[in-house]
C-alpha cells in the first residue's frame, strides 16, 4: 500500500503551526465562530440521541440480558462519536466552504509563491457551494449504505467489531476527501479525479482523515480542528496530491 501514516501526522502538525502565524489568523476567525454555533447544536443533539437510543436498547432487552446491553455500551458510544465527528464536519464544511477555500488558497500561495487561478467572489461562492452539494450527495449516498451495513452487523453476534471498523474507515476516508477538496477545487480538479488520487496513497489519506476524525470526536477540540485540517490538507496537496499521475 502506498503512502505513510507518518506523513499524515506531519501534514496535520505543520498545518497547525502554519495557521498560528499572523498572516493566517484572520482566515480562521469566521469559521471558528461558525464552528462554535454548530458545536452547541450538534453536541446537544448527539447526547439526546445517544441517551434515547441506549434507553431503547435497555427497554427492548429482556431483564436477563441487561448485562449484555451494558457490555455493548462502549461500542455504541464509539459509533455515536464517529457519527458525531462525521456530522459536525459535514455541516461545518458546507456552511464555511468559501472561507476554507480562501484559507487553502492562502496556504498554497505561502508554500509555493504562486496563487491558484484568481476567481471573482460572484463566481467563487456559487461554484463552491455547488461543489459542496456534489460532495454532500457523495457522502450521504455512500454513508447511507455504510449505515445499513453497520445496523445489520450490529445485530449479528460477532460482527459488532466489524461494524465499528467499517464505520471508522468510512469516516477517515470522508474526512480526507472533504479537506483535500478545498485546494483541489481551487484548481477546479474534478471531484472524481481527486478521489482517485487520494486512493492511490491510501495510508496517507486514511491516516490523515483518521486524525481529523479523532479530533472531531472530542468536544471543544473539534472547534479548532477544521481550519488546521484545511491547512494540513493543502500541504498534502502541494507536496503530493497535485503531482500524482500527471
Amino acid at each position: 500500500m502506498q503512502g505513510s501514516p507518518g506523513a499524515a501526522i506531519n501534514y496535520f502538525m505543520d498545518g497547525g503551526k502554519l495557521i498560528m502565524q499572523p498572516g493566517f489568523r484572520w482566515f480562521i476567525v469566521i469559521p471558528l465562530l461558525i464552528n462554535l454555533v454548530i458545536f452547541v447544536v450538534v453536541t446537544v443533539a448527539l447526547f439526546n440521541a445517544f441517551g434515547d437510543f441506549f434507553k431503547q436498547i435497555l427497554d427492548w432487552s429482556p431483564s436477563w440480558l441487561e448485562w449484555l446491553a451494558w457490555l455493548l455500551w462502549p461500542l455504541v458510544a464509539f459509533i455515536f462519536l464517529v457519527i458525531y465527528g462525521y456530522s459536525f464536519n459535514i455541516i461545518t464544511n458546507f456552511i464555511a466552504a468559501p472561507f476554507f477555500g480562501l484559507l487553502a488558497e492562502k496556504v498554497e500561495t505561502h508554500l509555493t509563491g504562486i496563487a491558484p487561478p484568481d476567481e471573482p467572489w460572484g463566481q467563487l461562492i456559487p461554484r463552491t457551494l455547488q461543489r459542496e452539494l456534489v460532495k454532500l450527495w457523495y457522502f450521504v449516498s455512500r454513508g447511507m449504505l455504510v449505515l445499513i451495513i453497520l445496523v445489520v452487523c450490529f445485530f449479528i453476534p460477532g460482527l459488532n467489531l466489524v461494524a465499528a471498523i467499517i464505520g471508522a474507515l468510512w469516516g477517515c476516508w470522508s474526512m480526507a476527501v472533504q479537506y483535500s477538496d478545498y485546494p483541489a477545487d481551487n484548481h477546479q480538479l474534478a471531484f472524481r479525479e481527486l478521489r482517485r488520487r487520494l486512493n492511490s496513497q491510501p495510508l496517507t489519506s486514511y491516516s490523515y482523515g483518521g486524525i481529523i476524525l479523532l479530533g472531531s470526536m472530542v468536544p471543544v477540540l473539534n472547534i479548532f480542528v477544521t481550519p488546521i485540517a484545511v491547512a494540513g490538507a493543502t500541504i498534502y496537496w502541494v507536496k503530493e496530491v497535485r503531482h500524482l499521475n500527471q
